[in-house]
């Protein structure tokens, strides 16, 4: 392999670690949340820099597959959680 293609690869995979090192180091509160909408339940798990954010970060991808359209998503993203548990990273 040639010198120059050496050090663009180094280079990328130094760039990909210090993204990786960046975006992991600012999740520091992970949630779970399960919600109840229509008769039907999920759960799901979001990590953010603070408890609220991550909070609804779960909440909103836990409603996800629970409603249809807007206006549902919406109306579940204010419902009130069956459980939530948030633990420090």
């Amino acid at each position: 392999m040639k010198r120059g293609t050496i050090i663009t690869l180094v280079a990328i995979v130094l760039f990909g670690a210090l993204l990786l090192f960046n975006t992991l180091s600012a999740q520091k509160v992970e949630c779970s949340v399960c919600v109840e909408y229509n008769g039907k339940r999920n759960c799901a798990t979001a990590s953010h820099e603070n408890e609220s954010d991550a909070r609804q970060a779960a909440q909103t991808t836990a409603c996800g597959t629970l409603t249809n359209g807007m206006n549902d998503a919406i109306a579940c993203g204010r419902v009130t959680p069956v459980s939530a548990q948030c633990k420090t990273r």
